[in-house]
């Protein structure tokens, strides 16, 4: 299975509002954090809103923020919203007939099989466990240091 690039981009993005809890980050701070298009993180930022994974902050001083805390935010809801199929193999698809096999077919019980297992996985991980390292994130995503860090520097 492969992931859509919505899909990496979006966990990155998640990441990036979990380093930064204090404040609103801006998309274009993240997109060129991780040399993305802001017009392509735009589209994934309304999959996440949708989602309920982050808010929009409007003003001067606007972006988004996660909408919840990133411990709970697991990583298989993320992959969850963004990918926009599972389809595996074509017999996945319940409209597709093409295979004679499809109603007897090992293949495609053994594939969801998997794919439940993968989602399992992906569930027991948070963005804040992807974020473990906050202040070594901070420091190459060049997010400025939290007020409390450098006024007790």
């Amino acid at each position: 299975m492969r992931l859509t690039q919505q899909t990496n981009y979006a966990v990155r993005a998640l990441m990036y509002c979990a380093v930064n809890p204090d404040k609103p980050s801006r998309v274009a701070d993240i997109a060129a954090s991780f040399d993305m298009s802001e017009t392509h993180l735009f589209k994934i930022m309304k999959v996440l809103v949708d989602a309920n994974l982050i808010k929009t902050i409007r003003g001067r001083n606007g972006g988004v923020m996660l909408a919840k805390p990133a411990e709970t935010i697991s990583v298989g809801e993320v992959v969850r919203a963004a990918e926009e199929s599972f389809l595996l193999a074509e017999c996945f698809d319940s409209g597709r007939k093409d295979c004679p096999l499809i109603m007897s077919c090992g293949f495609n019980g053994l594939l969801h099989e998997a794919l439940e297992a993968f989602m399992e996985v992906l569930d027991t991980k948070s963005i804040a466990d992807l974020s473990e390292d906050r202040f070594g994130m901070r420091e190459l995503l060049k997010i400025d240091p939290p007020a409390a860090v450098v006024a007790n520097a």
